[in-house]
């Protein structure tokens, strides 16, 4: 044997899907299944011992402990047979006490098992399609009944012994519950079912002949001697604060009390199945236990109700609900706690509940605290920490700490310690988690997930990621020995990254299938990897080249190490051998004795090596291997080990499997003694933490310490206050009682006195009724004796007449029985007349049954004769019927074999789909990249139209804005319309020229109007030919871009061509780098042929910009010129328009001059003498004319004023926007020409009209 030895020390795991998966084995211990092994746990001093399964065995299916806790039975599966293993629990360690494995009937495997009352007899079921239900004597091995529970394919979910009666079983599955005895060598059914079957998941037994069974439809059954006494239905509600989330309804004549036995798990996938068409709403209850107060059972996902006993009544109610809590560390905490409980099971005390979940968890809860929690529900806690619930795909240790990293497909990340057997930090992600490498100091990980390859801070309480890499699916990474590099799988390309700058140093390409497993040498100068291609390569990192590799295409690696020299490589894969590997050779293949070795790791002293199988077992080798079977194998796992490594100190080794455990080992040598270190240094103790968790802590300390200062000033001050009004009240408590107590004592001296006249008074009282008493006692004396003689004298009187009485008695007796003998003679010769008849009769009816007795048998002959012809007759059918199914039979049997023809034909054609199809999907890929390529350019496009459907819509609204400027400009005008034809009226002399020189300002308005239309337009086409411009600017980027992505793509192709030409001189290595090549990159060439395609596009989308471009130049002449001839026509308008206006005022002047005149002639004529009175009147009146006529002129010239300030304030206004637009878009002025001010012109003619 080998001189290296392995113990298990610690597991972190447990298999939840093995029926009846956790039980207590005392008040502290309890066993549950993990890995391949059975695990006795102390919950209070943390150690555990381990009962491993038997060799070559391929899992636990089921386990059963004795009431008496003594024995344990595990069914399992070893080398394709069912076995029942009994184990002795109370000898230390574990033994084996009777392996039950030699059957004489068909059995697939055991799936339930319980124990007799008293531990004699084992009950075992066996699954479908036997169904057989067994009935063993197991310390005899001797099987005392066998019977078939079940003949359409039902799943058995458990059986059980009544707790008081080892002739009584209970078996229940999917639509059946059966009670059946054991009675003279074989196992009868009880019961009879009646209603409607249901899908019964689990029961207990509850008394001699009384059963609580739950269903998947949430409702709970009591049976007595197999007829249904009792059922409670539990529906789920919405959660409330104010309600239970589960309502109980209950409809029963009466519900007895429960003994505590734990229930047992029924396999967990067939319950799942086979209910799964079950409402949703209903709440499966796949667990039952029951204890003195009543029963708890599992209802529906995350919870647990307990029912209680009402004392006056016989049924039960709905007491209590327990949660399983919501993990703040899971990716989705809201459903984290949805979790099927599979199994429940009380201490021996009831002190403490435990249940284990489908997620792989153990929680436990005091059953003192549900009772605290009233109203609300209570919460179960992890019994040891959380748990893997998925295979693990990567494992990991570091140099400076006692961790262990481990990742699994739960989207977990998980850092154990392997010294104290915790649990340091735990996270739940998004994606799940394939490979992790943790850093020799113990404070980095990297995680290759299934989106990205994230590097990670392991803080004091949390995993926190500081750099993202843009690898899939990264399948293996691993840190360098001395912690400066790392290196990660990218499908066949490793990548390598430094740890200082985070940036990729190296891209090691030459693997054409994955890669499977990467590990360094010791100074971190080469890293060997190997792949599903069945190559084994050693690359040089400096250089990046390859130093020597040894390919094998038969065999795909599952793991690669290297001995500490870095010599020599150890390989294992898929041909079953371990193979060492050196200078590009193989030097030795060890075989590996009927297994596949998935792992491989040796010790850094180079004196060890450990292999892990595809079995879950571990093999301990010495090195150098021996050729022969030279290994001590030990049970671990229940699946394929996935990943397994050694401590840098080689103390310990560490193994994680498929089945979601995670295994410590000591490592001895063959004399049980342990590896010494190589360097005895301590573990580091330094934790990370970051800088905002510091201040935020820091923070929370101030807040928390002034908030202390407070309390203590404040609890000061209130104890100051109570010091006060205590002493205050001690001093008011102190006088009363000092007055109380005087008062008590004058009261005490006065009872005394008082109690002293009554003692005198007393004695004296005592003394005369003492005389009293024998002065009566001698009266009486003397009347007594008088009263017994005259007694004495009556008793004598007495006895005289009753002598004479029984004399008188005698006589009449004497005379009574006289007439007594007369009368009995008489009486007995009526009877006996009577009697002679009554034979006669009789003797008549005997001959009345015999003749009838005759008849009986006449009748009973001829019945048993045509009985007898009708059984032939039935005989001679069914013979004919057998022999007619024989022969259908034999003609079945033919159709089947060609049927299995056909059917072996159909799978060479569903091979050969199904290659047709690999090869379509190779098709499909390229059509995808093509695909892509075609929707990038369409979303190109799309936004080119967004981008012009915008332009648009900026232009309507311009446009929407000028037609309201216009608008408000027509009304101005109507208004200005309206006043030049009142003034008009009233200048009568010059109306003609007013009206001629009106109707130039309308038209000089109207081509002033078109004018600043014509401007809007071209301002318009301007900035649309600038966007035009700019994403003709985008468009050239964009294929600059593209001129450069396809001169990158052209290097890394020469570059590749230029690694293709070094295997010029082997034609097959360049046959497959050319046609790796042509993989590679035709599809690249594809795209750029179809962005080719494109060209025509692109000139006639640069043909129309042209286009536009030559209309532009036109349109821009066009505006010169109109500009040009414009503004010569609108500086002559308004000099002409100036020079009417001086006219009209220079007519003004004259006129009010000539009116002054003819005003100074009158006055100087005298004519007002001569007429006065006229005169008088009429010169008020014209007065009056002259001042009213002025004002009215005056208010007519002020709106007139203020309407052409408002067109010159919008004139400007509009010219100032022109300006901008000018200055946005870089178009200047029509040849520098800008209108003239109408400023100057107005204030000529408000000052001449004033």
């Amino acid at each position: 044997m080998s001189a290296v030895a392995a113990q298990t020390l610690h597991v972190f795991g447990l298999r939840s899907h093995v029926a009846n998966n956790i039980f207590y084995f005392d008040e502290q211990i309890i066993i549950f299944p993990s890995g391949n092994h059975c695990v006795k746990y102390n919950v209070d001093q943390k150690w555990q011992k381990f009962i491993p399964g038997s060799d070559k065995s391929q899992g636990m299916l089921a386990l059963s402990i004795s009431p008496n806790r003594r024995y344990l039975a595990i069914s399992e599966t070893v080398q394709e047979k069912p076995a029942i293993t009994i184990y002795e629990l109370s000898s230390i360690p574990c033994r084996k006490r009777k392996v039950l494995n030699n059957f004489d009937f068909q059995v697939q495997k055991f799936i339930s098992m319980a124990f007799s009352p008293d531990s004699k007899y084992l009950l075992a079921q066996t699954s479908p399609p036997e169904s057989n239900l067994v009935y063993w004597l197991w310390e005899k091995q001797k099987v005392m009944a066998i019977v078939r529970i079940d003949t359409q394919n039902n799943p058995v979910y458990q059986v059980s012994f009544s707790p008081q009666d080892n002739t009584q079983v209970c078996v229940t599955g999917n639509g059946m519950f059966k009670l059946l005895r054991f009675t003279e060598g074989t196992l009868k059914q009880t019961n009879f079912q009646r209603g409607e079957p249901q899908n019964y998941l689990a029961h207990t037994w509850v008394a001699d002949d009384k059963i609580v069974v739950g269903t998947d439809t949430g409702k709970l059954f009591l049976f007595e001697s197999g007829d249904q006494r009792w059922e409670t239905s539990i529906m789920v509600k919405e959660p409330t604060h104010d309600s239970k989330s589960l309502d109980v309804i209950q409809e029963s004549e009466s519900l007895i009390e429960f003994p505590p036995v734990s229930s047992p798990l029924p396999s967990y996938e067939q319950m799942v199945a086979t209910s799964s068409h079950s409402q949703l709403s209903m709440p499966q209850v796949f667990a039952i236990a029951a204890y003195s107060k009543g029963f708890a059972c599992s209802a529906g996902p995350g919870r647990v109700l307990l029912f209680e006993k009402m004392e006056e009544k016989d049924f039960y109610r709905e007491s209590r609900e327990i949660r399983i809590p919501v993990d703040p560390q899971s990716n989705d905490p809201s459903q984290s706690d949805k979790q099927d409980v599979l199994c429940l099971c009380f201490s021996p005390s009831e002190e403490t509940l435990v249940a284990s979940t489908s997620k792989n968890q153990l929680y436990s809860i005091t059953m003192s605290l549900t009772e605290i929690s009233k109203g609300e529900p209570a919460h179960f806690e992890y019994l040891m920490y959380p748990l893997h619930s998925a295979p693990i795909t990567g494992l990991a240790t570091c140099i400076r700490k006692p961790l262990v990293a481990t990742c699994s497909l739960d989207r977990s990340i998980r850092i154990w310690n392997y010294e104290t057997n915790t649990l340091e930090l735990f996270k739940e992600y998004q994606e799940e988690a394939y490979s992790i490498s943790l850093h020799p100091s113990g404070h980095f990980i990297v995680v290759g997930f299934a989106d990205k390859l994230r590097l990670m801070n392991l803080l004091i309480d949390d995993i926190r990621s500081f750099k993202e890499y843009s690898i899939r699916g990264c399948r293996e990474c691993s840190f360098s020995n001395g912690g400066h590099l790392f290196a990660a799988v990218n499908g066949n390309v490793i990548h390598v990254y430094t740890t200082t700058n985070l940036e990729n140093i190296s891209s090691l390409k030459g693997h054409t299938g994955k890669i499977r497993s990467i590990v360094w040498n010791a100074d971190d100068s080469k890293l060997i990897s190997g792949g599903t291609d069945g190559a084994v390569y050693e690359w040089n990192l400096p250089t990046g080249k390859r130093e020597t590799e040894c390919v094998l295409k038969s065999c795909s690696y599952n793991c690669v190490t290297v001995s500490p020299d870095a010599k020599i490589i150890f390989a294992v894969g898929s041909d079953h051998t371990l193979k060492e590997i050196a200078d590009s050779s193989i030097l030795r293949e060890i075989p590996a004795f009927d297994a596949t070795y998935t792992t491989i790791v040796i010790s850094h002293s180079g004196r060890m090596m450990f292999a892990g199988t595809s079995v879950g077992t571990v093999r301990a080798m010495k090195y150098p291997l021996p050729l022969q079977k030279e290994f001590n194998e030990y049970q671990a796992h229940a699946g394929p080990i996935t990943k397994m490594l050694l401590t840098f100190d080689d103390q310990f080794l560490l193994t994680a499997a498929e089945d979601g455990c995670l295994f410590t080992w000591k490592v001895f040598d063959k004399d049980g003694r342990g590896i010494k270190r190589e360097r005895e240094v301590g573990f580091a103790e330094e934790v990370l933490v970051t800088k905002t968790d510091m201040e935020e802590k820091a923070q929370v300390m101030l807040e928390l310490k002034t908030r202390v200062e407070e309390l203590k000033m404040e609890n000061e001050y209130q104890l100051r206050l109570k010091d006060m009004n205590y002493s205050e009240k001690i001093k008011e408590l102190t006088d009363k009682f000092i007055q109380e107590m005087e008062s008590l004592k004058t009261k005490n001296q006065v009872l005394r006195t008082e109690k002293e006249k009554q003692d005198v008074y007393h004695r004296e009282h005592i003394e005369d009724l003492l005389d009293k008493q024998s002065r009566e006692l001698q009266d009486l004396e003397c009347c007594n004796n008088q009263k017994l003689l005259l007694e004495y004298e009556k008793y004598q009187e007495l006895q005289l007449k009753s002598q004479r009485m029984q004399e008188e008695y005698e006589k009449q007796l004497r005379d009574n029985d006289e007439t007594k003998s007369q009368a009995l003679e008489e009486l007995t010769e009526f009877y006996e007349a009577k009697l002679q008849e009554k034979t006669t009769l009789l003797e008549e009816a005997q001959e009345d049954v015999r003749q009838q007795l005759r008849e009986f048998e006449e009748t009973k002959k001829q019945i048993e004769e045509d009985e007898d012809r009708e059984i032939q007759d039935i005989k001679t059918k069914y013979e004919k019927k057998l022999r007619d199914e024989k022969e259908s039979n034999l003609r079945l049997k033919g159709e089947t074999g060609i049927m299995r023809k056909k059917f072996s034909s159909l799978q060479k054609e569903i091979e050969e789909r199904t290659n047709d199809i690999e090869t379509l999907k190779g098709e499909q890929v390229k059509l995808q990249g093509v695909i892509k390529s075609l929707e990038k350019d369409i979303q190109g496009l799309k936004r080119e139209i967004q981008e012009r459907d915008e332009t648009i819509q900026d232009k309507e609204k311009r446009i929407y804005d000028l037609k309201k400027k216009n608008q408000e400009l027509g009304k101005f005008k109507f208004v200005l319309d309206y006043k030049i034809k009142e003034l008009k009226k009233q200048i009568e002399p010059r109306e003609n020229e007013i009206r001629v020189m009106k109707e130039q300002i309308q038209e000089m308005e109207a081509e002033l109007e078109n004018f600043h239309k014509q401007n809007t337009q071209l301002e318009l086409n301007i900035t649309e030919l600038w966007q035009k411009l700019r994403a003709t600017d985008q468009e050239m980027r964009r294929e600059r871009q593209k001129e450069r992505d396809l001169e990158a793509l052209v290097k890394r192709f020469k570059t590749d061509l230029h690694n293709c030409v070094a295997y010029i001189q082997e034609p097959r290595l360049l046959k497959e780098k050319i046609r790796g090549l042509f993989e590679k990159y035709v599809q690249r060439a594809d795209m750029v042929e179809i962005a080719g395609l494109n060209t025509d596009l692109q000139q006639e989308y640069a043909r129309q910009r042209d286009h536009l471009e030559r209309n532009l130049a036109t349109l821009k002449k066009k505006v010169v010129k109109e500009g040009e001839l414009h503004r010569t026509d609108y500086v002559r308008i308004m000099q002409e328009n100036v020079s009417l206006i001086k006219e009209i005022n220079e007519l003004r002047r004259e006129l009010k001059f000539t009116r002054s005149q003819v005003y100074d002639l009158e006055a100087a004529l005298k004519l007002t003498k001569k007429v006065r009175p006229q005169e008088v009147s009429e010169t008020e009146l014209s007065r009056d004319m002259l001042s009213t006529a002025p004002t009215a002129r005056l208010n007519e010239q002020e709106e007139t004023g203020r309407i052409i300030e408002m067109q010159r304030l919008e004139i400007q206004r509009l010219r100032d926007q022109i300006q901008e637009q000018e200055q946005i878009t870089g178009f200047h002025t029509l040849a520098g020409v800008r209108l003239p001010s109408l400023s100057n012109s107005e204030v000529d003619l408000e000052v001449k009209t004033n």
